[in-house]
C-alpha cells in the first residue's frame, strides 16, 4: 500500500461518530472556557489529550508513489476512529474542510470535525466523506479540449493518471502538483521564473510550474466555476511569457483535461 500510518483506524458510523464528537466537544468547551482563546492550537490539543483517554496527536501519514513521498500529520485521532482538526483562525474556511477530506480519505474514515478555537465561541463543523480512496481510481476523463501535441502534455498526463490509478482522486491538489513536480525533475527544474510583461514592458518574474519550456501546468479541484478560472488563466497567458497552460481539474469522479493555448 502507498499509504502508511502507525494506527490501524476503525471506520465508524455517523451515529457512533456523533457520540464520540459530543464527548470531545464537551472537553473542548471546558478547556476553551478555562484557557481562553489566545493560545496556539497545540496547547488545546495537548490539554485535550491530558483529559481524555484514547487521544493520539499529530498522527503521521506517509503517502508514497515510486520515489516520491509526502508526510502529513493529522491533528487529533480519538480511539483510532474519530478525526478532529484544530484551527486557530478567523473562521472555518473551505481550505480547512478540504484538508479534513484529504485526511479522511488517507485514513479510510468517513467522519471528522473541524474545530476552531480562536473565536470567542468555539466554532465546529462536521465533515463527511462517504467514499473510500480505493473507490476513486477510475474517474471519467473529459479531454475534448486537450492538445496532446503540446510539449510536455503527454508526460504530464501519464504521470497524473498513474498517480490516480495507484492512489485515487480526491486528495489535495498540492499532493498531485508536488508529485508531478518530483517526477519532472524536482523544483529546481520545474518551478521556474516566468517574465511578466505589462503595458510598459517587463514588470517582474513570477515562478510557475513547468511541464516543458514555456508550458506551465495547474491542477484544480473545482466543483463549479471552471469558466471563471479559464477567464483568469487566459489573462495570465496574455501577460506572462508562456505559450500554454496544461490544466487538470479533478473531482472525485471526473478529471477534466484542458489545454489553454496562449498562441491562439
Amino acid at each position: 500500500m502507498p499509504i502508511h500510518c502507525p494506527v490501524n483506524t476503525i471506520r465508524i458510523s455517523q451515529d457512533e461518530f456523533r457520540s464520540l464528537a459530543s464527548e470531545v466537544m464537551h472537553h473542548v468547551f471546558v478547556i476553551h472556557n478555562e484557557f481562553g482563546r489566545f493560545f496556539d492550537e497545540l496547547i488545546y490539543k495537548r490539554e485535550l489529550a491530558s483529559r481524555m483517554n484514547g487521544v493520539e496527536l499529530e498522527v503521521p501519514i506517509i503517502v508514497t508513489y515510486g520515489s516520491f513521498a509526502k508526510t502529513y500529520r493529522a491533528d487529533v485521532l480519538v480511539n483510532a476512529a474519530g478525526l478532529f482538526e484544530f484551527k486557530a483562525a478567523g473562521g472555518i474556511h473551505s481550505v480547512h474542510r478540504g484538508q479534513m477530506l484529504n485526511y479522511l480519505l488517507l485514513l479510510n474514515l468517513a467522519h471528522g470535525k473541524v474545530i476552531n478555537i480562536r473565536p470567542q465561541r468555539v466554532q465546529h463543523e462536521f465533515v463527511n466523506c462517504p467514499n473510500r480512496l480505493t473507490e476513486l481510481k477510475n474517474p471519467v476523463v473529459v479531454d475534448q479540449r486537450w492538445n496532446a501535441a503540446i510539449a510536455g502534455a503527454a508526460n504530464f498526463r501519464d504521470i497524473l493518471m498513474s498517480l490516480i490509478t495507484d492512489l485515487g482522486t480526491g486528495l489535495e491538489t498540492a499532493f498531485y502538483e508536488e508529485a508531478i513536480t518530483h517526477f519532472l525533475g524536482g523544483e529546481t527544474s520545474v518551478l521556474l521564473p516566468v517574465k511578466v510583461i505589462g503595458s510598459s514592458g517587463y514588470i517582474a518574474d513570477q515562478r510557475m510550474r513547468h511541464a516543458a519550456p514555456k508550458i506551465v501546468f495547474k491542477i484544480t479541484a473545482f466543483q463549479e466555476g471552471l469558466d471563471e478560472f479559464e477567464i483568469q488563466a487566459r489573462k495570465l497567458l496574455a501577460y506572462a511569457d508562456v505559450e500554454a497552460i496544461l490544466w487538470a481539474n479533478m473531482t472525485q469522479t471526473t478529471i477534466t483535461l484542458t489545454t489553454l493555448d496562449g498562441r491562439r
